[in-house]
Order: structure tokens, then sequence, then C-alpha cells
């Protein structure tokens, strides 16, 4: 007689059990085939223009005869996703990249956009070298973007496209500035004091962008500035060059609590962030005097670019008065819109 385990199943349980077999069936194939991915596509959020149910409605569609797209269409009104936009353009590929915002962020690497599609690379080395090239191609989180296209175009070099170290060092400086200062009154500013339902598409997209400010950003461009990358939340005590009080006092019965936003503070170090970008980039073609675009270029243009299509009079017109800014964002404008196309959907 065999011995009986101790994590045996009890036999009066074996029978309840017996009588309710598992079987196990062949899978059924999909007449479905997702189609190969030939051209690298970028994943954003949805261009102002798509977000605006008071126009005419522009649907998604594939190009093809007797299709016009405006040319604003392509830039996404995300101001992260914007950002990516303008770094992957200003690279200056020989090709245009197809863009696409009819996948929700769900579908995105960590729920997030933008996502970066691109064939499978066959001269790949290392580990991607043995991923099997089944048509369906990689998806790129954003911080992997700039590998991605150090791979097609070529390393930029220690100087990352700076005259020298000291531009590079003063790079940092600018990057915090923007994503510190300049961010914190867009967020707040904007998404906060817009009329939220005049527009019920709108309202959807704001929230979704206030929700996600101060979370994780790992598509952040300060990730290609800097070494120092932190996968913990982004309050908005760390976006605020002095962190903000408690919304309840200490004199309360509950603990402290939430953060008390002090606007004014907001709008005026907004206010000198601007006035100092405008001071420092002058008459220069690119930022910190550099011969062609670096990241902190992107960097400027899509907060210029998101501000100057912003609803909010203040942060517009602090940008909109002064005459080089607007220049620089219009003349960057036509370079990024130029590098992009709508994804042709099959």
């Amino acid at each position: 007689m065999a011995s009986t385990s101790p994590f045996s199943i009890p036999e009066p349980l074996r029978n309840i059990l017996a009588r309710f077999p598992l079987h196990t069936y062949p899978s059924t194939p999909s007449p479905y085939h997702a189609p190969r991915i030939t051209e690298p596509t970028l994943w954003i959020h949805q261009p102002r223009s798509h977000l605006d149910t008071s126009s005419k409605q522009r649907h998604y569609e594939p190009e093809g005869k007797d299709r016009q797209v405006h040319e604003s269409d392509v830039l996404s009104s995300d101001v992260e996703c914007l950002k990516w936009q303008a770094y992957i353009a200003l690279r200056k590929f020989d090709r245009r990249i197809a863009v696409r915002w009819d996948v929700s962020p769900d579908g995105g690497v960590d729920g997030r956009l933008p996502n970066l599609h691109v064939p499978i690379d066959p001269t790949a080395k290392g580990s991607e070298a043995n991923i099997k090239d089944d048509g369906e191609g990689e998806l790129l989180a954003a911080q992997l973007i700039p590998e991605w296209v150090d791979r097609q175009l070529g390393d930029v070099g220690t100087l990352e496209g700076y005259l020298d170290e000291s531009a590079r060092d003063e790079s940092r400086a600018w990057v915090s500035l923007l994503e510190g200062n300049v961010h914190a009154a867009l967020v707040c500013l904007v998404y906060i004091h817009c009329n939220l339902n005049a527009n019920p598409e709108l309202t959807y997209h704001f929230l979704l962008t206030l929700k996600l400010a101060f979370e994780p950003h790992p598509r952040s461009l300060l990730t290609l500035l800097t070494p120092y990358q932190s996968t913990t939340a982004r309050p908005i005590e760390a976006v605020l060059s002095i962190p903000p009080a408690p919304l309840t006092g200490w004199s309360t019965l509950f603990r402290p609590y939430g953060t008390h936003l002090d606007l004014s503070s907001i709008e005026l170090k907004y206010k000198e962030a601007i006035a100092a970008l405008s001071d420092r980039l002058a008459t220069d073609r690119w930022l910190l005097g550099s011969s062609a675009p670096t990241a902190l270029d992107a960097l400027a243009f899509a907060y210029l670019h998101t501000i100057l299509d912003s609803n909010n009079d203040t942060l517009r017109f602090e940008v909109s008065r002064r005459v080089n800014l607007v220049a620089w964002e219009q003349r960057v404008s036509r370079d990024v819109k130029a590098a992009f196309k709508l994804h042709n959907r099959p």
C-alpha cells in the first residue's frame, strides 16, 4: 500500500473533483494577423485640433487621395509627447516619422505615452540580436528613444551637441528651470484654471495630463542630460524650487496633508524663467549658442509651443511679448511639423 503524502488531496475531495474533469483543447487559430511593422511610428496623445469639439471634427484616417491634413495635426497637445517629437525631429532624419494617436495610454509601456514602435533591427547586437522578428516590431518606452536614435544616426558625443563643457553644464540648469518653474506654471495655471466644463473631451485630456503631471516621468528629457534617473514618484514639491506648505496647518487635529499652492509665486517664477530664456537666446539660432539643435532646444520648444497654444492669457502673454521667442518657436515648429506624417493604417 502506497504511503499517503501529507500534501495529498483527501479522498472525499478527490471524489468530488473527479466529477469535474479538466479538459484541454487545442488553440483556435485567428484569421486576423497584425500588419508587419515596416516603419518607425510614434504613439502620442491627440493633437489639440482633434480635442476641440467646438470646431469641425477631423477624424483619424489613413493618407490617400482627396485627403488634406492640416500641418498642425501632427503635433501632440501633450507637452511630454511634444518633447520627444521635437527631439526626434531636431536630430534630422532623412525620412519622415509616422505618428498615431488612436492608441490609448493603457496600451503603451507602463501605461504611458509616448512610445516608439519600430521594426526589429537585423543588425542589432547584444540582447536585441536574440529577438525573433515576427513582424510585430518592438515597442520602446520614451526613455529608450535616444538610444534608438543614436543607433540610427550615430552618437552625439560627450558634449551632446553643445559648444563646450561649460555650455553642457549650463544646459542642466536650464533643463531644471524649464521642467521646474515653467512646468509647474503650465500645470497649475493652465490645466487647473481652464474652463473644463466647456468641453467634456478637453476635460478628460486635461485631467489626465494633471494626473500624470506629478507621477514618475521616465520619458522626461531630464534623463537625457543627467545620470540620476529617479523611478520614485514626482510630487509637486519636487517640481517647485521651494517646496510648498501642506494644505492643513500644524494646529489642526488631523495629520497635515495635501499641498497649499501659492499661484502668485508660481506665476512670478514663471515670468522670471521666460524672461531669462529670452535673454539667453537673444538672436542665436539655437540655445546656448550651439551650432546645431540639442535636447535643450527640443525641451524649450515643447514648452513654448504648448504655452502659445494654450488658453491662458497670462502664460501666453509672457511669451508672445518677446519677439525672439515667438520667431524662434515658429521656425522650429516648421521643422518639427515637417519631420512627421500620419500613420497609414491598413
